[in-house]
């Protein structure tokens, strides 16, 4: 299994437009954050979490060819901005591409994208949307089990598949759905900066549920530029816990 990062930022990227902090105005190319994106291969199968309005951008920089299915965690323009660009995919592949969401979520994609759905124009993108629930469901002979976890009040899906579980945009996660996380060997979860917040895992608070879960390897995701400067957050956190960064490449 691999898994390369396209995107570690918040809604509004890092740098944010405007904004002339330490880290808007780092050159250090780990401080730069477009939105958040994971793609994943697994033998033959490439997944995509989330496609956010950057995707686009981040799909050109790591020269994927080749995208089977797109995992949605929740409906925010940060994270499905960007599924009119696989169009590129569906004359690539001459079909369309499978999207997995819950109803409220997939209904919303119908909602945005209406010209999809509504129009036989032949340059519109073509999805096949699946609901899903909280049960595992299989993509090929890959089981994925989602995740439940708030977003403040909205409810969201993390996904872990085999021992990789992926979890954005959540601020809180029941003890019951905390077990699925357990032991795994790679887990991927947001942190959004140092101070609490009602709608995402602030830094401690992302740290703790990872120590909780005994994951294996950790990286914090979904980073605002008030976390700070990549190398000094990163050179403080506890072994075996890191920040992500766009383009990381995890093997195992």
């Amino acid at each position: 299994m691999k898994a390369i990062i396209l995107g570690t930022g918040t809604s509004l990227g890092v740098p944010v437009i405007g904004c002339k902090c330490e880290v808007c105005t780092s050159t250090n190319s780990k401080d730069k954050r477009l939105r958040t994106s994971i793609f994943l291969k697994l033998d033959n199968t490439n997944i995509i979490i989330d496609a956010g309005p950057d995707f686009r951008q981040q799909v050109l920089r790591e020269n994927i060819t080749k995208i089977d299915t797109v995992l949605i965690t929740h409906e925010h323009r940060d994270h499905i901005g960007g599924l009119d660009d696989l169009r590129p995919f569906n004359y690539l592949l001459n079909s369309a591409i499978p999207i997995y969401a819950e109803k409220r979520v997939a209904d919303a994609i119908i909602n945005e994208f209406s010209y999809s759905f509504n129009t036989n124009y032949p340059g519109i993108p073509k999805f096949e949307i699946n609901t899903i629930s909280e049960e595992k469901f299989k993509i090929n002979d890959i089981e994925i089990l989602p995740i439940r976890a708030m977003q403040g009040k909205l409810p969201i899906l993390g996904f872990r598949i085999n021992d990789f579980v992926y979890i954005t945009d959540a601020s809180f996660i029941s003890e019951k759905e905390l077990k699925k996380i357990e032991d795994c060997k790679i887990l991927i979860i947001n942190a959004l900066r140092h101070e609490k917040h009602n709608k995402h895992f602030s830094l401690d608070e992302a740290i703790n549920i990872a120590q909780s879960t005994k994951a294996e390897q950790v990286y914090l995701t979904h980073i605002s530029c008030s976390m700070g400067l990549y190398d000094k957050i990163n050179s403080e956190l506890p072994e075996k816990i890191q920040l992500a960064y766009d383009g990381l490449q995890i093997n195992f």
